[in-house]
């Protein structure tokens, strides 16, 4: 049986090891700084953020970068975590200094944002391409010239009509029941967030598209 002074000292070892390691990935929610947009639709990119990072054990609350940042262990990788305090349309501008800073390529960036084209409780995973008209991924795509990076997308429900205000809607708040669908979300999109850290695609996709 191993000594408990030894399992302490593994521990403490492989704790000091992930901090020496690098940083690999850049994971990303989006959405809009100020208590007043907290539970609005536009903001399941930062609601996203608080999940993953009390699952991962950091806090993100660092500011730098244009952003609030923290540093977790998702998958065995050391990620940066970060939420833009740029307002949505600007997200590009905090991603490209972090980026560049760490030297991350755009396809480990990781991006979590709503999808008003997505029921409330449907995720969908896509390795790339357009930005849907989410005006944070736009900006992303802009100034890091380039869609080549994974995004978690949480549906957050179409507008009632065609003729109601799109910003209207974005800027409006979850429902109670709407919330409880989209936190039960956040633990599949978790699983699926490991597997895009790892590179397998595919198996996020599995995960996270088929959930109803």
């Amino acid at each position: 049986m191993a000594n408990i002074f030894d399992i302490f000292k593994k521990i403490e070892k492989e704790k000091a090891d992930r901090e020496l390691s690098p940083i690999t990935h850049i994971i990303v929610g989006l959405g809009n700084p100020g208590d007043k947009y907290f539970y609005t639709r536009h903001n399941a990119g930062f609601l996203a953020m608080d999940y993953v990072s009390q699952r991962c054990g950091a806090t993100v609350n660092r500011s730098k970068f244009k952003a609030l940042v923290g540093e977790g262990v998702i998958a065995g990788k050391r990620v940066l975590l970060m939420k833009p305090q740029t307002f949505m349309n600007a997200s590009g501008d905090a991603v490209v200094e972090a980026a560049k800073f760490y030297k991350i390529p755009v396809s480990n960036i990781i991006v979590m944002s709503d999808d008003v084209n997505l029921d409330v409780g449907r995720i969908r995973v896509r390795k790339s391409g357009s930005d849907g008209g989410q005006k944070g991924l736009r900006s992303i795509i802009e100034r890091m010239a380039s869609d080549e990076f994974p995004r978690i997308r949480f549906g957050v429900g179409k507008k009632p009509h065609p003729d109601y205000d799109m910003v209207d809607w974005v800027l409006g708040s979850f429902s109670e029941q709407d919330k409880k669908e989209l936190f039960d979300c956040f633990i599949t999109s978790y699983d699926g967030l490991e597997r895009l850290v790892q590179g397998d695609v595919d198996g996020a996709m599995q995960i996270c598209n088929s959930k109803k």
